[in-house]
């Protein structure tokens, strides 16, 4: 069973990134992406790329970030 901490503060967001972990991305209350990696963020927008040619970009400020751990 998966365990999702939600990512708030670049200090978490950067340990996702340097962890790799897997990121789930809410956009009113619906998923919109998941099980890709922090690439690259800032106080606006995170990027996070799933494959080779996968990347997207998100508001920080409309979705809600989680980190997936297994427990």
């Amino acid at each position: 069973m998966a365990q999702n901490r939600k990512l708030t503060t670049d200090q978490d967001f950067s340990e996702a990134m340097e962890k790799e972990r897997g990121i789930r991305v809410f956009k009113d209350d619906l998923i919109v992406d998941s099980g890709g990696t922090i690439i690259r963020f800032d106080e606006e927008t995170v990027v996070i790329q799933s494959g080779v040619s996968d990347v997207t970009y998100h508001s920080r400020t409309s979705c809600e970030f989680f980190e997936m751990r297994k427990k």
